[in-house]
Order: C-alpha cells, then sequence, then structure tokens
C-alpha cells in the first residue's frame, strides 16, 4: 500500500521514456544517463557531467566540440523508492514536496505557473531535469529547447514542455502506446508534457521500487540479521544516534539538517553570481536558520549509491561515517582526494575546498548535532548494518532490464 498502483503499459511506457534521449535537447542524453542501475540509480561520481559528456559513470568525459559550461553542482541522488507515498520532499534542499494547501498538492519552483495534470510529486519532479541547461536541455541557443528555457518560455502551447511533447507525439511508436496507457489519449487528446512526466513517474515507482533487503526479512519476522549487521544496528538506533534522523521503514525523516559536509564544486549559484556556495535549504525557505541543511536521504541500498553527501564528497562509506558522526570538525582536514571527479579541464581553479572559497567556517558552525565517538570496529559494524539495506533485486540493477531499442532510435547508454 506504500507504492501506487500502475499499468504495465504505463510503466513500460515510463521506461522507454527513462532510457530515451529524446527528452534532451540535443537529443544526446537520457534520465538513465546520470541515473543508471550499473551505479545504482546514480552516476558513480561526486559532480557528474551532463550536457556535452559522452560516457557512463567516472569515464564519462567532456565532448570538445560541445564542452560543458560546468559540473552539475550537486551528486546525482539514488532513485530507490522515491515512488513510494513515503517520499514528501524531492532534490536535497526540497524545491518540490507536498503541501496540502495548494490546488495540485505540492510546491514547487515554477509556483502559480505550475500546470495542472502531474499525478503525483516524483511526477512533477521528472520534468525539472529536462529544463536544466547544464543537465538535459543544452547550453543557450543550440537547440530550440534550451533557448525556449533561457527565455523563460517554460508553460503554454509555445513553451518547452509543449515542444518536447510534440518531439514524442510525433514519432508513431510512442503515439500508439501513450493511446494504449491512457484513454483519454485514445480518445483524441493531444499528448501533453504531464503525460510523459507521469509514465516516467509509473516506471521509476515500479523498477527501482526496493523491499527485499535482509533488514526487510527482519522486519517482517522471517530472518534475523548476521552478527556484526546486529551490532551495527544496535548503534544506529542506540549510541550512533543515526535512527535520530533515519528513520521509518524509508530511512529517512525527510527532513532538512545542517550536518557540516565539504561543499565542493560549482556549487548552486545563478550564472550572474561568482561564488560556489551551496546554501541547501535556505535556497528554498529563504530562511538563514536552513544555512547548510540537506533533505535526510534515504538509505535503501546505500552501499550500491557512492560517492556520498550532497556533493559527493566522500566516496568511501566508511570516510563519510567518521565525518558524519562528527559533523563539521573534520572539515578543516578535507581533501579533495576523498571525492571522484571525472577530468573537466574548464574546473574552476578553486574547485577545491578551502575555508574561503567553500564557507567551511561557515558550514561548521551551522552544525547542531552532537558528535559521537565510534571505534574503528564500531564503523565497521555500522557498515554492515547498512549493507543489510542492500536489495538483491537492486544490486541486479532493478526489477526491469535495460529495453534493447528506444521508439526514438537514438543510441541507449547502456
Amino acid at each position: 500500500a506504500d507504492f501506487p498502483p500502475h499499468s504495465r503499459a504505463e510503466i513500460e511506457l515510463g521506461q522507454l521514456l527513462f532510457w530515451d534521449a529524446e527528452l534532451s535537447g540535443n537529443r544526446n542524453i537520457a534520465c538513465a544517463s546520470c541515473h543508471h542501475p550499473r551505479f545504482g540509480t546514480s552516476d558513480g561520481v561526486s559532480l557528474g557531467i551532463g550536457e556535452g559528456g559522452t560516457g557512463l559513470g567516472p569515464e564519462r568525459r567532456a565532448i570538445p566540440e560541445n564542452h560543458p559550461e560546468q559540473r552539475i553542482p550537486r551528486n546525482s541522488p539514488a532513485l530507490w523508492n522515491v515512488g513510494a507515498r513515503g517520499f514528501t520532499a524531492l532534490f536535497a534542499d526540497g524545491r518540490i514536496e507536498v503541501d496540502r494547501a495548494r490546488p495540485q498538492g505540492f510546491r514547487t519552483p515554477m509556483e502559480d505557473e505550475m500546470v495542472a495534470g502531474f499525478a503525483s510529486l516524483l511526477s512533477a519532479q521528472t520534468m525539472f531535469p529536462v529544463l536544466s541547461n547544464d543537465e538535459m536541455a543544452g547550453h543557450y541557443d543550440e537547440n530550440k529547447i534550451s533557448t525556449l528555457v533561457r527565455q523563460g518560455r517554460i508553460t503554454g502551447p509555445d513553451g518547452a514542455w509543449a515542444a518536447l511533447a510534440a518531439r514524442v507525439a510525433a514519432i508513431p511508436d510512442y503515439a500508439e502506446r501513450f493511446g494504449a496507457a491512457y484513454p483519454e489519449i485514445a480518445a483524441g487528446r493531444a499528448i501533453g508534457f504531464t503525460d510523459i512526466s507521469n509514465a516516467i513517474a509509473a516506471y521509476m515507482t515500479f523498477d527501482f521500487r526496493s523491499d527485499q533487503a535482509p533488514f526487510d526479512a527482519l522486519l517482517r519476522g522471517e530472518a534475523a540479521l548476521e552478527p556484526r549487521a546486529q551490532a551495527g544496528m544496535a548503534l544506529f538506533y542506540g549510541k550512533a544516534g543515526c535512527a535520530t534522523c533515519h528513520s521509518g521503514a524509508l530511512l529517512t525523516d525527510m527532513r532538512f539538517h545542517a550536518m557540516g559536509e565539504p561543499q565542493i564544486g560549482p556549487g548552486k549559484a545563478e550564472r550572474f553570481e561568482n561564488h560556489q556556495r551551496d546554501t541547501g535549504r535556505q535556497r528554498v525557505s529563504n530562511d538563514p536558520a536552513d544555512a547548510f541543511a540537506f533533505r535526510t536521504p534515504s538509505l535503501r541500498n546505500v552501499t550500491l549509491t557512492a560517492p556520498y553527501g550532497h556533493a559527493g564528497a566522500y566516496v568511501d562509506l566508511a570516510g563519510y561515517l567518521r565525518q558524519h558522526l562528527d559533523a563539521g570538525a573534520t572539515l578543516a582536514g578535507y581533501r579533495l582526494g576523498n571525492a571522484l571527479l571525472p577530468v573537466l579541464d574548464t574546473d574552476k581553479p578553486d574547485l577545491a575546498p578551502g575555508p574561503a572559497g567553500a564557507d567551511f567556517t561557515a558550514i561548521a558552525a551551522a552544525v547542531s548535532t552532537a558528535p559521537a565517538a565510534l571505534s574503528d570496529a564500531e564503523i565497521a559494524d555500522l557498515v554492515a548494518f547498512l549493507t543489510a539495506l542492500e536489495d538483491p533485486v537492486a544490486k541486479a540493477g532493478g526489477r526491469m532490464a535495460p529495453p534493447d531499442s528506444v521508439p526514438s532510435g537514438l543510441r541507449l547508454d547502456r
């Protein structure tokens, strides 16, 4: 009951759209390019290369003739269980979140411009990466979609969403599949972008559902954890204090906490700004008390989704735990070698963290949690428990195999 049901026709349609580069401005990057089952539905690097890149994961590189403007500012989040009803905030800053006071039931950065028709919070989220020039839309003026985005023309019959929907509707196989999935389209209604988003969300809800880990068997009373994982679970719910925020079946409270995570990379700056800061939740709430706070991530399949942190500052889980348990105190000793960054030869010189350029002093000052001292053996026990959150179905890539081809005929990032 935690997961909304969807028809097989809608799920299979969404899968094709998720893997199809037709939804990107230059038809060269798909949702799956940065949320790939091979990397635990993330991309396996600290900060990814979106538009202007080629290849997958750590092997992704810039295309010389279409060079990226910058790295993606935040670590690509894993998608496990994002379709569950318990997910009430999406993105690391929660800029898309449940809000029962609004007619559509959620709030997004588009506020009153948000069009009707999105079936869920997840559906609303899926339409934002296609609007990002660095992620999928492309650089200014190099295609129709990126130009519309830079002009601020998103909604309406002449906006970016409508242009993408027209692309998809023009492909006969998609037109047929949309009719099979949605009776009103079969009856003559035109395909809209909300239909694309709804189908992708249906697919993600089904394929990336994860509830078959050893931890789930424990919750169902079917099996016990192995001894080290049991010891780690005692720490998780006790001395280490992890469950204060990582609570419930999804192992997240869906709230925002300043945990002293290192900031690396370009930060969340507007094009006209010159800084590498990322203040997290404060960018959404405008409340100084939310400075450097980020949403508690779900820990499902966490061992499959390195690197860790909003900026992917740590590739090693044990190293990240040590930092996390003494939030703020370890910032001064952080080194960029803890991250995994594909080569991008236009990186700014101050990509590497430092007390001034990366706000380390302010980040440390924002931390309000008390430190927890764990020995190396206890850290290892904690990792053993987190490994018990690993679903063998997820480790195999999800519940569905990648498609052999997509209706557009474009190349798949397999």
